[in-house]
């Protein structure tokens, strides 16, 4: 996977530090802080996966599930134009590595 990605992704994260929650959800704000977490998690490990193919199918399937996770917590707790580009960053790299997972592990 292109390097350039992943570092834009950094920078998206580190750039999107507060976050509107969606009313009347009391857990959103721990929730939100979590995902952003993981997310954060799951980018460094994509980082250090670049060791054989079946190291690499393992960290892209992990980080595939991790983007979808976010995704689920970014749709319910987010609102306005940060729901739009959170949702957008990890909808898009779940379809990338869902994508070099199909190519290159097998698609499984």
């Amino acid at each position: 996977m292109p390097r350039t990605r992943f570092v834009v992704s950094v920078v998206i994260l580190a750039g999107l530090s507060g976050s509107a929650w969606a009313q009347g959800d009391a857990t959103c704000g721990r929730d939100v802080l979590v995902a952003q977490s993981m997310q954060r998690q799951a980018l460094e490990q994509l980082e250090q996966a670049d060791g054989d193919d079946a190291k690499n199918c393992r960290v892209w399937r992990r980080h595939v599930d991790t983007m979808r996770r976010v995704a689920s917590v970014y749709g319910r707790c987010l609102s306005g134009s940060e729901r739009a580009q959170r949702l957008a960053q990890v909808q898009g790299s779940d379809r990338e590595f869902s994508a070099a997972i199909k190519a290159r592990c097998g698609g499984h």
